[in-house]
């Protein structure tokens, strides 16, 4: 438990999420996952899976909670004929340094961001005492960290997304909600472009529109929305994942985790409004 409020931690993973999640969409990544001779998805599924070794689809078709097992399955384990775990892991770090040094220049040599890297780094540290039960986060805290601080803070916030994300999946697991059904309540809920999410996880049209039919049966959705049960549903989701998160960012207190949404917010807007989140852009840092 925790006394933080867990909107207030919200906002600071919120407005720092951009900073961290544009590797996943920016051409950098593709270029340095072909250099390594496997392709952007393979580099994906190598890089953040590759945290638990060189495993085959299983954990990550459990962590990652929300893909087309054939889809993981088309890459794991065969990327690890052609390149190492540790190779996919240093090329998506590379990847966030160059895209960082494109999209923010001067910036990265600020006393905001090595602020910014200081206050996120104690609470994605300060998260290893709540490990228990989040298996990305607890993996990918292993790694060594990096030593410039824009590369701090976009390793910080890589471990916070993972903590947060570990307990959005137990959220889901406890409230019933299966990956696919998770993203199409997302999208109905008007925050998400469900095209997207189906491609990029690898879900047939068909069996989009099947679950979207249960959805509908159960009274969560009434056409392509969410009824009052969805919305109640999604509100309710939402609610635990914040709570669960918020025991990273206590140590900074509502102060700190203020002074992080006030540091990072320019940084993401830069970002966001260069397009290095693609169509898969939050809703823009205000």
């Amino acid at each position: 438990m925790t006394s933080l409020d867990p909107a207030v931690a919200r906002e600071a993973w919120r407005l720092a999420e951009p900073l961290h999640a544009m590797v996943y969409f920016v051409p950098e990544a593709t270029e340095r996952y072909e250099a390594l001779g496997i392709s952007a998805s393979a580099g994906y599924f190598a890089s953040r899976g590759g945290v638990f070794g060189a495993v085959g689809p299983g954990p990550v078709v459990a962590t990652f909670y929300n893909f087309h097992p054939d889809r993981v399955a088309r890459y794991l384990p065969a990327v690890w004929a052609t390149t190492t775990p540790a190779a996919a892991i240093e090329a998506r770090l590379a990847a966030a340094d160059a895209a960082l040094h494109r999209g923010l220049g001067d910036a990265l040599s600020s006393d905001g961001v090595a602020e910014a890297a200081t206050l996120a780094r104690r609470a994605a540290e300060s998260a290893i005492f709540h490990q228990a039960g989040r298996p990305l986060y607890a993996a990918h805290a292993g790694l060594e960290w990096p030593k410039e601080p824009h590369l701090v803070l976009w390793h910080a916030q890589m471990l916070l997304r993972e903590f947060r994300g570990d307990g959005h999946v137990a959220a889901l697991l406890l409230g019933g909600v299966t990956g696919l059904q998770s993203m199409i309540l997302h999208a109905a809920s008007g925050q998400a472009d469900g095209g997207f999410l189906r491609a990029s996880r690898g879900w047939s049209r068909e069996e989009w529109a099947a679950e979207t039919e249960s959805l509908r049966s159960q009274g969560l959705m009434a056409g392509d929305d969410l009824t009052g049960k969805g919305r109640d549903l999604r509100a309710h989701l939402e609610a635990e994942t914040d709570r669960l998160a918020a025991p990273a960012y206590e140590i900074l207190g509502t102060d700190g985790c203020a002074r992080l949404a006030e540091l990072a917010r320019p940084l993401s807007r830069t970002l966001v409004k260069a397009g290095f989140l693609g169509g898969a852009a939050p809703a823009r840092p205000r």
